[in-house]
């Protein structure tokens, strides 16, 4: 395992101040930083820790963005909290919802930024992919996020308020004083969407322990899902500060097509990658890790490269999630045909390793895998620009 101090990009962090009026906004602040919030705005401290407690129920258990409705509090304490505080989450621009039930949202942030949010609906479960950056640093070849240049981090309220929108759209903020129904809706949060989750490690961080709060959203860490690319030096922080399931945007056998499908592979190569991967569960306590990998015809797709990706993982309690390549117009890829997917799946599944072949979701609305990329900020480039990005040209 690598120790290096955390990995830092020079990108803008908005302040927790909002334009409208200068009221501060709640959502995002941690137990600690509300309770010190409220303090520091006039809440006597022997009452802050309490108060505290009140108004997160109200915020993540039960969805209320109204002080005036916060009826366990004194009136003329609510009328303290409307003067200094605000519950605002990121406004909903559109919302598109496929022919399979996907929905897509396009959210409006600080700075009229706007990131896109997927809602997946599936027999056993709902999901939601959930962006961390507004654009991307990493600039993958075959992902179309990815074309989008990097403007800035999410906070940790703009993280966890795509999680409060979905819920709103879904309707599945329970009724106080209501049974509990434990049927979830959102049962399932994947970073997934745009953006590197370790490049904007504390605020993810901070938003993910919100979900996990048994007092407020209440999502499991085994329900919770880390996409990276292989930020190495941020692996183990996430194993020890979130602890919650890995996934890791794998997509090649080798050091050279790795260089061009996943550039940062020539920072942290397989081999680091490997090293700080064999560690994760051992300290997460999680079960296994989830290696994504993308079937590009021609390019990662053969019998050979099946078996060095066994050769490559033993060890590693793992399963392989295989992804059929999602086009995009100019996209330098061709996704690979339904019988060399399988081919390379029983590959894998006969050397013991489970070998899902993902079902592409909401693509009529561009929503699937490796597609997100803000409607306002669709950059024009050439399929020959972005091949000669990758090295493939």
């Amino acid at each position: 395992m690598t120790d290096k101090a955390p990995i830092t990009q020079d990108v803008l962090t908005i302040p927790r101040k909002i334009p409208e009026g200068g009221k501060i906004n709640l959502v995002g602040l941690t137990r600690d930083a509300l309770r010190e919030t409220l303090i520091a705005h006039g809440t006597p401290e022997k009452q802050a820790k309490m108060r505290a407690g009140q108004i997160w129920q109200w915020i993540y258990q039960w969805g209320v963005r109204d002080f005036a409705e916060m009826t366990n509090l004194a009136k003329a304490y609510r009328a303290e909290l409307e003067e200094h505080f605000v519950v605002a989450v990121p406004e909903v621009v559109s919302k598109q919802v496929s022919t399979d039930g996907t929905r897509k949202y396009l959210v409006r942030i600080a700075g009229g930024h706007e990131v896109e949010v997927v809602y997946i609906p599936e027999t056993d479960r709902g999901t939601l992919c959930i962006s961390s950056q507004v654009g991307c640093t990493l600039t993958c070849s075959f992902c179309h996020t990815g074309t989008q240049k990097l403007v800035r981090n999410l906070t940790a309220g703009e993280i966890v308020g795509q999680v409060m929108v979905a819920r709103d759209d879904l309707n599945e903020w329970p009724v106080p004083g209501a049974p509990k129904d434990e049927t979830r809706l959102l049962s399932n949060i994947v970073l997934m969407g745009m953006g590197e989750p370790l490049y904007n490690f504390e605020n993810v961080r901070d938003a993910m322990k919100i979900a996990m709060d048994p007092e407020g959203i209440q999502l499991s860490r085994r329900r919770i899902t880390l996409s990276t690319s292989g930020v190495v030096p941020e692996i183990h922080r996430t194993a020890a500060e979130i602890g919650c399931m890995l996934a890791v945007s794998f997509h090649a056998t080798t050091d050279e097509v790795r260089d061009g499908l996943v550039p940062i592979n020539k920072k942290w190569n397989i081999e680091a990658l490997l090293d700080a991967l064999r560690e994760y569960p051992k300290v997460s306590n999680s079960e296994r890790i989830t290696f994504e990998y993308v079937m590009l015809d021609g390019i990662n797709d053969s019998d050979d490269d099946a078996r060095r990706l066994v050769k490559l993982i033993e060890g590693i309690p793992a399963k392989i999630n295989l992804i059929p390549f999602n086009e995009w117009p100019g996209a330098p890829y061709k996704r690979s045909s339904n019988n060399r997917i399988r081919a390379f799946a029983d590959i894998i599944y006969k050397a013991g390793y489970a070998s899902p072949i993902r079902t592409p979701r909401g693509e009529d609305i561009m929503a699937a895998c490796g597609q997100l990329k803000s409607a306002t900020e669709r950059a024009r480039k050439s399929r020959a620009e972005i091949a000669a990005q990758a090295g493939l040209g």
